[in-house]
Parts: structure tokens; C-alpha cells; sequence
């Protein structure tokens, strides 16, 4: 295997919930290194995987999860982000995009033996990624201007970290190449 995935964590958002504050002004700011970086891998054939919470809606599919962010406040930062036609997409419940989802079977599947985790939090849902991702012997990449914190201290040592123990390059989005 040789493939690559650009997993986009947790974006699908309508950004109501403790810490949405604190995490808007990163969202932001990581929202053109992500836009850039779905631009480039859907021009090129990179498969695209957006690992999200459901926010405790069970019911819901993917679909409603979007339509209902985009129908908040908080759209701007969603709608540049919305999955097209080709997107695959992994409802998961915990910090992990692994964790009981089947996510480890699909990148098996379209031969992903590397991964660029982009979205939020950088300190908690992409880092235990990151972890699981390595665990699984996958190389992992980080553009750190893709990615969105609430804690910007607490998002620096978890760089730091996924680059020392997980030996995930820590890079920038115009910097990854597909």
C-alpha cells in the first residue's frame, strides 16, 4: 500500500456546545488550510474521509448532521467544508476516528497506508487519532494550519507529541503533497 486519505475530524459542526467560544477563532483560522487541502486531493483522485460526531442524534445520517450545521449561526465555517459526491463519511462517538468505527476496514479497503488528519480539536479528537493512527501502523501527517484547538498550549504539546511518539510529520497544508 501506498495510498493516502485526507480525514477531515469533526468540521460538520454547529459549533453549540462548551468551548465553542474558545474554539471558533481557531476554526477560522484552520479553515483555508483545510479548504486548500480537499481542493488538492479531490483534484487528485485522494480519497476524502470526513470522521464526525453526531452530536448524540443517533437517528441521524450525515446528511442531516450537514443540513443542520448549516442551518446555524455558524454556516460560514461549515460550507466551505461541505462533502461532495465522492466523500465518504464515519459517524463516530468517542475522541478516536478508530473507535468503533469502520475506519481501519475502509482505509484497508482503498489501500491508505497514510493519513493527513485535519479539523478539531487539536488537543483532544486529532491527537487520540493521531495515536490510533500509529498504533495502526500508519504514517501520519498534521498540517498544523488545518487543525482547529480550544487551548492553544494544550494544542502545541499535542503536536509536539504526535511528532516525538507517533512520528507523524508536523507540517503545513500547502507543504502535503498527494
Amino acid at each position: 500500500m501506498t495510498g493516502s486519505a485526507l480525514i477531515v475530524i469533526d468540521m460538520i459542526n454547529t459549533y453549540e456546545h462548551e468551548d465553542a467560544d474558545l474554539l471558533l477563532p481557531a476554526a477560522e483560522a484552520a479553515l483555508p488550510g483545510i479548504v486548500s487541502l480537499l481542493d488538492r486531493a479531490r483534484a487528485s483522485g485522494t480519497p476524502v474521509i470526513y470522521a464526525n460526531d453526531n452530536w448524540g442524534q443517533w437517528r441521524s445520517h450525515h446528511g442531516e448532521l450537514l443540513d443542520e450545521a448549516l442551518a446555524r449561526p455558524h454556516a460560514a465555517l461549515v460550507e466551505p467544508l461541505r462533502p461532495d459526491a465522492d466523500s465518504l463519511f464515519i459517524v463516530k462517538a468517542r475522541h478516536s476516528i478508530f473507535y468503533q468505527t469502520p475506519l481501519t476496514y475502509l482505509l484497508a479497503e482503498l489501500g491508505v497506508d497514510r493519513v493527513v488528519l485535519t479539523g478539531q480539536v487539536t488537543e483532544q479528537c486529532v491527537l487520540y487519532s493521531a495515536l490510533d493512527a500509529h498504533i495502526r501502523h500508519l504514517g501520519v501527517i498534521v498540517p498544523a494550519d488545518a487543525v482547529a484547538a480550544i487551548h492553544p498550549d494544550l494544542a502545541e504539546a499535542a503536536l509536539t507529541m504526535m511528532q516525538r511518539n507517533m512520528d507523524a510529520d508536523i507540517t503545513r497544508a500547502a507543504e502535503v503533497v498527494w
